[in-house]
């Protein structure tokens, strides 16, 4: 098992991978889809909980995937993609991209960004964007695009990452917002 270390004023303190990862998940994210299709139509897409938005001026958004990713690895040569942020009602939809699974659009009712990228039917936003640069952090990649075209559509609830699994946001006073 690898341990990261870090600086504790004069000493330094190993890190436990496991510890790290039960500790991040205290934060939440969301959940979103990137997608990207070849030259020849073949189509990829990975699920990702590491989308932020970066700049506004010029509009900058990044995620991070493994950089062991064969899916982004795919991805990457196109030079561009498609961010489709799942609803609470598309669990099935972020398995099936977190998986291996050779065609991971078999049976996922899809469409086309204005781009011709894969645009997932009834997630509550896409953002197609060309690949401004990528970056290699420790064992991931930040990958930052620069939006071309982006849309929020309907629906309300994002699907939540927290603590291990996979939930819908709640208002404080516990209804569906």
């Amino acid at each position: 098992m690898s341990m990261a270390a870090i600086m504790t004023g004069e000493q330094w303190a190993l890190i436990d991978p496991k510890h790290f990862r039960d500790v991040m998940g205290s934060y939440p994210t969301g959940v979103c889809v990137v997608t990207a299709q070849g030259e020849q139509g073949e189509r990829w897409g990975l699920a990702v909980g590491s989308f932020t938005s970066i700049s506004l001026d010029p509009p900058l958004v990044g995620f991070l995937p493994d950089k062991r990713s064969r899916s982004w690895e795919r991805m990457a040569e196109t030079g561009r993609f498609c961010v489709n942020v799942l609803g609470a009602d598309q669990l099935a939809t972020c398995q099936r991209f977190a998986s291996r699974h050779e065609d991971k659009f078999e049976g996922i009712s899809h469409g086309t960004s204005p781009g011709g990228l894969p645009l997932l039917d009834d997630v509550l936003a896409w953002i197609e964007c060309d690949i401004e640069r990528t970056v290699e952090l420790g064992d991931h990649l930040l990958v930052v695009g620069a939006v071309r075209a982006m849309q929020r559509m309907t629906g309300d609830s994002p699907l939540i990452f927290y603590r291990g699994g996979y939930h819908m946001l709640a208002g404080i006073d516990g209804t569906l917002t």
